[in-house]
């Protein structure tokens, strides 16, 4: 099976609300997908989206990236799979998410050639798996309401974005706490507060008798040493996740015993190959992982369920919200997804059938 093109679409849908954090505020998917095509006629997809205030890329930024990438691809054999991962890896630096969507198709490919669905491929056998879904950053009231409405739909765990003000965040995290008590809470301040504000914060919470499920990534990407004081000095669970793009800096935050737990997302890590080395580095620490995902579409969110099947000791969280927040699904086959509900379709690769994307 020979690579003879590689083409780009944009996949395009409307949210069913605004998704905002302290960093962004999007009302539509745009992400790009990545289609490998074989001499057989098989085609590999891939999907990445662009978050440029996280990776740095834009979806020029990751069409420009294949441009360069792809005529050391073309005429090469999927069967010589490894070598095309070390080429993609070895391409060029950083542009992670682009990395990853080129990874996808191909392992997309290898597990069509070998007649198996992606995740028994990577070694895994669960197919049905349950997600959280994210609370936009909002005044308390619009919060409570998206709270409640994901509630009517099923939803067991909610994530809550913070990180506008640490007062007003508190009496979010407070309020919505006492409002919904038998809901698992996880809190998100995408890296607004300093080490002291969370320290500070977390305790108030846990002196009530409030303490969430994990808080994620309250510090600066590069502050290991205030994750290090959070975790040391406080009862939540910290999940590091903008503080570990590589397996290198996976293994340095947990000698430095910096985190409880990593979250591992396929665009941040540079592909499914990078997001196992991660998974198998925090099984040695006896450190468990979520998988995440950014504002990302079926395919990419489906890729992640099939890595989290294949690791699942470790990855025993979910955060793949993110085809549950279109107003409708743009891919015909691939993982099925129904509000917190995520099944595996028994289907060779990733089953993707047919996307409705733009060039």
């Amino acid at each position: 099976m020979k690579i003879i093109k590689i083409q780009t679409q944009y996949l395009e849908a409307p949210l069913k609300t605004p998704f905002k954090t302290s960093l962004r505020t999007v009302t539509h998917l745009r992400d790009l997908v990545v289609s490998i095509h074989t001499d057989t006629g098989a085609i590999g997809y891939g999907e990445g989206a662009a978050t440029a205030v996280i990776t740095g890329e834009t979806l020029e930024s990751m069409r420009g990236a294949i441009t360069h990438i792809q005529p050391l691809l073309i005429d090469q054999e999927i069967e010589n799979f490894n070598a095309l991962l070390s080429i993609i890896e070895q391409s060029m630096i950083h542009n992670s998410t682009i990395k990853s969507a080129l990874e996808m198709a191909l392992y997309d490919l290898r597990s069509q050639s070998l007649k198996l669905p992606l995740y028994r491929l990577l070694g895994g056998d669960q197919t049905t798996f349950t997600t959280d879904i994210t609370i936009s950053l909002n005044d308390i009231d619009t919060m409570l309401e998206d709270c409640q409405k994901a509630i009517d739909l099923g939803y067991t765990i909610l994530k809550i974005k913070v990180g506008e003000d640490i007062t007003k965040d508190y009496d979010r995290i407070q309020t919505i706490a006492q409002t919904f008590p038998h809901i698992t809470l996880r809190i998100d301040a995408n890296q607004a507060w300093s080490a002291k504000e969370t320290i500070g914060l977390l305790r108030k919470l846990e002196h009530q008798g409030i303490v969430p499920e994990l808080i994620e990534q309250p510090v600066k990407a590069d502050d290991f040493r205030g994750m290090r004081e959070i975790k040391s000095q406080t009862l939540t669970p910290l999940l590091a996740d903008e503080s570990v793009f590589s397996a290198k800096q996976a293994i340095e935050l947990l000698e430095m015993d910096a985190c409880d737990l990593i979250n591992i997302k396929l665009a941040k890590c540079g592909g499914i190959s990078h997001a196992l080395k991660i998974a198998d580095i925090a099984a040695l620490y006896n450190v468990k992982c979520m998988i995440g995902c950014m504002l990302e579409g079926p395919i990419s969110v489906g890729a992640a369920v099939h890595v989290a099947s294949a690791r699942s000791n470790t990855i025993t969280l979910l955060d793949l919200d993110g085809a549950s927040l279109l107003t409708h699904n743009p891919i015909k086959g691939g993982a099925v997804f129904n509000e917190s509900q995520i099944v595996l379709r028994d289907a060779y690769g990733l089953g993707i059938e047919g996307v409705q994307a733009k060039e």
